[in-house]
């Protein structure tokens, strides 16, 4: 990994690692599969957290452990994306929006989660520059991953939290061209919520006896 970890430009006054860049476009790849209900989403974004947890591993220890997990939940999405394969009407996923108790549950795993990935942060400091924040996109990455493998819309709202809090920690931890693919994150997470929404209202729309299929 030493090479990857070596600069491949600056932009912008800021030092742009090989990892950082390349590991962030595989993200952005697997963000676009997720769009599509592709279920190469999963090894993509599997690929992605490898790449990550490379570049941060030996200096931002609680981000590696971060992109460990993200590998963990990606092997669990590929797993409930091939057992729900071919339940939408195009032969993809069905996707659906969570009823209250699991917006409730997510919710309530998000804050809890949070609340103790920060403690443990705080605890050992090298874990973490900015433990609250650093906490708080933790566990809303894993929330919205676990929504997504579920086929969930609300997969999409759960990212753009993420966004609001991941563009500026980026920026400040030096990491620009993950701080600029945020950014991009944000329009493809806007075009990719209104797809599943569009979809999820067709799937639930009854069809009239008799109407043409």
């Amino acid at each position: 990994m030493n090479a990857l970890n070596s600069e491949a430009f600056v932009l912008f006054g800021q030092h742009i690692l090989w990892s950082d860049m390349v590991g962030n476009l595989f993200g952005l790849a697997a963000l676009a599969l997720g769009w599509r209900r592709s279920i190469w989403t999963w090894p993509v974004q599997f690929l992605a957290g490898l790449i990550l947890f490379g570049a941060f591993f030996g200096h931002l220890t609680g981000s590696a452990g971060k992109q460990a997990v993200v590998m963990l939940v990606a092997l669990y999405g590929w797993w409930q994306w091939q057992r729900g394969k071919g339940q939408g009407e195009d032969g993809h996923i069905a996707v659906r929006f969570a009823t209250w108790r699991e917006r409730a549950a997510m919710a309530a795993a998000a804050a809890a989660g949070t609340v103790a990935v920060a403690l443990l942060f705080k605890a050992y400091p090298t874990l973490s520059w900015d433990p609250w924040p650093d906490a708080y996109i933790f566990v809303g990455t894993i929330v919205a991953m676990y929504a997504q493998a579920r086929g969930m819309v609300e997969f999409w709202f759960a990212w753009l939290l993420v966004d609001l809090v991941g563009v500026p920690l980026n920026f400040a931890n030096g990491y620009a061209f993950s701080g600029f693919v945020y950014v991009i994150y944000g329009a493809l997470v806007l075009w990719g919520l209104r797809d599943w929404w569009l979809r999820s209202r067709a799937a639930a729309r009854p069809t009239l006896e008799g109407a043409p299929a």
